[in-house]
C-alpha cells in the first residue's frame, strides 16, 4: 500500500470514527504524521476526495491552515458526473453548497449568474453547457 493509499485510508477512518459528515484536518500535522511533504496531502485530498467521489473540500491556507472535507449527499454527487444540468438542478446544487458553507453568498451569486443566465434560454444544448460550466466552477473551488 502506497503513501497516498495510507493517507486516504487514515482520513476515511477518522471520518468513520467520528461518525461525521465533515472532518477538519491540518495539512502540516498530517504530513508530519506520515513523514511526507504537505503537497502530498494536497494531492491525496484533490484526487481522492473530489466532488466526483462524493466530497467537497474547503481549504484555508496559512500558519493555522486547515482542510475541511465534507461528504456530499448522494443526490448532489450526480451533478458532478452528469452530462446535463437543468436550471432546477443547478440552483439546488448551488443552494446546497451554500448551506454546507462550501461557498459563501458572493460565490453563490456568481455561480448563479453564470449558469442561470438568460442566454441559456435560447442556447441549443443549454443543459449540457450548464453542466460543463458547473463542473469547471466546482473543480476551481
Amino acid at each position: 500500500m502506497g503513501i497516498s493509499d495510507r493517507i486516504e485510508a487514515f482520513i476515511l477512518e477518522l471520518m468513520k470514527q467520528e461518525e461525521a459528515e465533515q472532518l477538519r484536518i491540518q495539512r502540516n500535522e498530517l504530513a508530519q504524521l506520515f513523514g511526507c511533504v504537505p503537497s502530498q496531502i494536497n494531492y491525496v485530498i484533490s484526487t481522492r476526495f473530489s466532488p466526483e467521489r462524493g466530497y467537497a473540500v474547503e481549504s484555508r491556507r496559512g500558519g493555522g491552515g486547515y482542510v475541511t472535507i465534507r461528504r456530499l449527499p448522494q443526490e448532489r454527487v450526480r451533478i458532478y458526473t452528469a452530462d446535463t444540468a437543468t436550471v432546477e438542478q443547478a440552483e439546488q446544487l448551488i443552494a446546497q453548497l451554500s448551506d454546507m458553507r462550501v461557498i459563501d453568498k458572493r460565490i453563490a451569486d456568481v455561480m448563479r449568474a453564470a449558469v442561470l443566465a438568460d442566454i441559456f434560454k435560447e442556447a441549443q444544448g443549454a443543459d449540457k453547457l450548464r453542466a460543463g460550466i458547473l463542473k469547471s466552477m466546482l473543480k476551481a473551488l
